[in-house]
C-alpha cells in the first residue's frame, strides 16, 4: 500500500463533497488514555489527522454512501466521541449521538490542486476538538468516486484505517443491495482504556531500562544522532522510497530467516549498522507499539498504539532482536506510571521515531492494489524525526519526515541512502541459497536464459519427449510470463554462474478456501550434477518463502505419475497426495 502525505496524494480532479453528520449533545463521560491526553492537550492545530484513499470501480450515489458511512460510525464508539477542554485545561472525552446529515460542495478555487482544497478540508474537519473530528470525504469523477476517509490521530491508527475501509466497504455493498446497513458492534476503545489502566505498574526491570535509556538520551525521548539545524518547528520534508521490490522483499525475508530473526530485526540490525558508522552511537529511537494484546480489539477502531524505546548497539542480527523483543515488553505496560518521574513523555526537539506495520500478518485486509488504496499523512511543521516502514505483498516502503534545513537534508538523507543500500545488500544476500560450503543464488529469468531453460526441461526421460519446440516459441512464452507479475520464473545460479536450477512460482487468488491465495508450483528441475544435494529442497523452501510475502497460505504443484522420485520428495517437504489432478489437450 502506499504511504504518502497529502502533498504528494495522486488525486484525479472532480467535485469535492464532504458528509457534514448532526452531532448532538455531550453524553456520557468516558475515559482519555495516556496518548490521547497527550495528543489532545496540545490543543486544536492543523496537521493532526490520518486518513486513507481508495477508489471504488463505479459511481456511487451520495446517499448510499452516506448511509454506509453511518453504519461505520454506529459500529465504532470512538467515531462517536468527542474532547472539550476541561476547566483545568485537560481535555475531557464524551459519548455524543451522530445523526444523519448533508453533503456538503467544498469549492476547489481556479488554479487550487485538488490535494491542497482536501487539506483545507481535513485541517478545518479533523482537528482534536473538532464535533467530530473525523470526515467522509469523496471525490466525484466520471470513472467512478476517490473516497477519503480522514480522522484525528486521537481516535485512529493505521490499523483502525484498514478497519474503517473494510466496513465502510461491507455496508456499502449491502446498501446497494436495497438493504438496511448493520453492521456487528465492536468493542469500543474507550473499554480498552478502562482495560489497560486496570493493569499492574510496570515491573522494577522495566522501570530501570527506561531510565537507562532516557539518560542515554539526556533525560529526554530519544532524538535522531546526527544535527538537524535550529531545534525549532520548520516545513517537512517528506521522502517516500520504495525500498525493495515483492521478489527482494522475499529475498530480504529468506535471510533474516537464515539469520535465525524477523524481518523487523533484520531491518533495526542494518539501522544500527548505518547509525553507528555515522554517527558513533547506537541505535536509539521512540518505537511505537500496538496494544492489541488479543484478537478482542483486532475489529476496533481507536488509537491502539503507544510509545516504547528501541536500544541497538550491536548490528548483528540476533542482538537487533533482542533490541526488538526488550522495545515491545517494555512498551507493553502503561506508560502513564512509567513515565511520572520525568512529568510525562519527556519530548524536545529533534526526537526520532521509527514506526513498523507489516499489513501481510495483520487479521484486517482490504484489496489494496485493487483499490489503489494510499495510506496518507497530513502536512505540518516539525522538529524531528519520523520514520514509517510498510511490509505488504509489494515489498518494502518507507516515508520519512524530517525538518527542511540544509543540515537535516544532509544528515538524513545520507542516513536514509545508506540505510537503502544497507538493506537492499541483504536482500541481494537472501536471495541466496546455501548448502555447506557452496553458495547458490535465485534470481528472475531473463530472455538470455530461456535456451539454458529449455535444456534444463529436456533433460530427463519424460521432458525430452515433450520439448523440442523451436527456440522462438519458448522465448514468445518466456516475454508472456516476464509481462504478468502474478508469475516468477527462476533460475538457480552456482558459484561459477551457471544455470543449475529453474522452477516457475504463480500466485493464484480465489475465492475457495475463504479466498485462499495460492502458490502453484511448475517446472521444477534441476541439473543432474546437482540433483541429490540439496539443492531442490532449498530451491523448494524458497519457494514457499516467496509465496508467503505475496500473500499465500498454500502451496501446491502437479508432478507426473510416473515420477516417483518427485512424489517422494515432495511428501518428504511435507506435500499431501490429497487430489487428483486431470488434464487435457485444448
Amino acid at each position: 500500500m502506499r504511504l504518502t502525505n497529502v502533498a504528494h496524494l495522486r488525486l484525479p480532479f472532480g467535485r469535492l463533497l464532504g458528509y457534514d453528520v448532526t452531532v448532538g449533545p455531550l453524553g456520557r463521560p468516558l475515559p482519555v488514555s495516556f496518548d490521547q491526553r497527550r495528543h489532545v492537550g496540545a490543543g486544536d492545530r492543523a496537521g493532526s489527522w490520518m486518513a486513507l484513499s481508495f477508489k471504488l470501480s463505479q459511481p456511487v450515489p451520495p446517499d448510499e454512501l452516506a448511509a454506509a458511512w453511518l453504519a461505520v460510525i454506529a459500529r465504532h464508539g470512538t467515531l462517536r466521541s468527542v474532547f472539550v477542554p476541561g476547566d483545568d485545561g485537560e481535555p475531557r472525552l464524551h459519548e455524543v449521538e451522530i445523526l444523519p446529515g448533508d453533503w456538503a460542495l467544498h469549492p476547489i478555487a481556479p488554479g487550487q490542486a485538488v490535494n491542497d482544497a482536501l487539506r483545507d478540508v481535513l485541517d478545518r474537519a479533523c482537528s482534536p476538538y473538532s464535533r467530530p473530528s473525523h470526515r467522509l470525504c469523496v471525490l466525484e469523477t466520471a470513472v467512478g468516486p476517490t473516497v477519503v476517509v480522514a480522522a484525528d490521530h486521537a481516535h485512529v491508527d493505521m490499523w483502525s484505517m484498514l478497519v474503517i475501509a473494510r466496513d465502510l466497504l461491507a455496508a456499502l455493498a449491502v446498501v446497494r443491495d436495497g438493504r438496511t446497513a448493520s453492521l456487528p458492534p465492536a468493542p469500543a476503545f474507550a473499554e480498552h482504556t478502562r482495560a489497560l489502566q486496570d493493569r499492574p505498574s510496570a515491573p522494577a526491570d522495566v522501570r530501570r531500562r527506561w531510565a537507562e535509556v532516557l539518560a542515554a538520551s539526556g533525560e529526554v525521548m530519544p532524538r535522531f544522532p546526527l544535527p538537524l539545524g535550529p531545534a525549532t518547528l520548520q516545513q517537512e520534508r517528506v521522502e517516500v522510497r520504495d525500498v525493495l521490490d515483492v521478489d527482494d522483499s522475499a529475498a530480504f525475508s529468506a535471510q533474516a530467516r537464515d539469520d535465525g530473526v524477523s524481518t523487523l530485526a533484520l531491518v533495526v540490525a542494518a539501522m544500527t549498522e548505518v547509525t553507528r558508522a555515522l554517527a558513533g552511537t547506537p541505535l536509539r529511537a521512540v518505537f511505537p507499539v500496538h496494544s492489541r494484546y488479543d484478537s478482542t480489539w483486532h475489529d476496533s477502531v481507536g488509537w491502539f498504539i503507544t510509545n516504547s524505546v528501541l536500544e541497538s548497539a550491536d548490528p548483528d542480527p540476533r542482538a537487533s532482536a533482542e533490541a526488538v523483543k526488550e522495545a515491545v515488553r517494555m512498551g507493553s505496560w502503561p506508560l502513564e506510571d512509567v513515565l511520572r518521574p520525568w512529568g510525562g513523555m519527556p519530548e524536545a526537539p529533534g526526537m526520532f521515531a521509527i514506526s513498523w506495520l507489516d499489513l501481510r500478518r495483520l487479521p484486517v485486509r482490504v484489496d489494496a492494489a485493487g483499490l489503489e488504496a494510499q495510506y496518507v499523512g497530513a502536512t505540518i511543521r516539525t522538529d524531528g524525526v519520523m520514520l514509517w516502514f510498510i511490509l505488504d505483498e509489494s515489498g518494502l516502503h518507507l516515508r520519512c519526515r524530517y525538518p527542511d534545513t540544509p543540515e537535516a537534508r544532509r544528515h538524513v538523507g545520507t542516513w536514509l541512502d545508506t540505510l537503502i543500500s544497507h538493506v537492499q545488500s541483504r536482500a541481494s544476500v537472501g536471495g541466496r541459497l546455501r548448502l555447506g560450503d557452496r553458495t547458490f543464488r535465485v534470481q528472475r529469468a531473463g530472455r538470455a536464459d530461456v535456451p539454458a531453460l529449455v535444456a534444463l526441461l529436456s533433460d530427463d526421460e519424460i521432458g525430452c519427449t515433450r520439448e523440442g519446440a523451436e527456440m522462438a516459441r519458448y522465448e514468445e512464452a518466456y516475454d508472456a510470463v516476464a509481462r504478468d507479475p502474478s508469475h516468477y520464473l527462476a533460475v538457480v545460479r552456482d558459484e561459477d554462474d551457471r544455470i543449475v536450477g529453474t522452477m516457475q512460482l504463480t500466485v493464484i487468488p480465489g475465492l475457495s478456501r475463504g479466498g485462499t491465495t495460492r502458490l502453484q508450483i511448475e517446472g521444477v528441475r534441476v541439473a543432474a550434477a546437482e540433483r541429490s544435494h540439496g539443492v531442490g529442497t532449498a530451491m523448494l523452501e524458497w519457494a514457499h518463502e516467496h509465496g508467503r510475502h505475496r500473500g499465500a497460505t498454500l502451496a501446491q504443484v502437479t508432478t507426473d505419475r510416473s515420477r516417483e522420485r518427485a512424489h517422494a520428495f515432495y511428501a518428504r517437504l511435507g506435500y499431501g497426495n490429497s487430489h487428483v489432478g486431470l488434464k487435457r489437450a485444448l
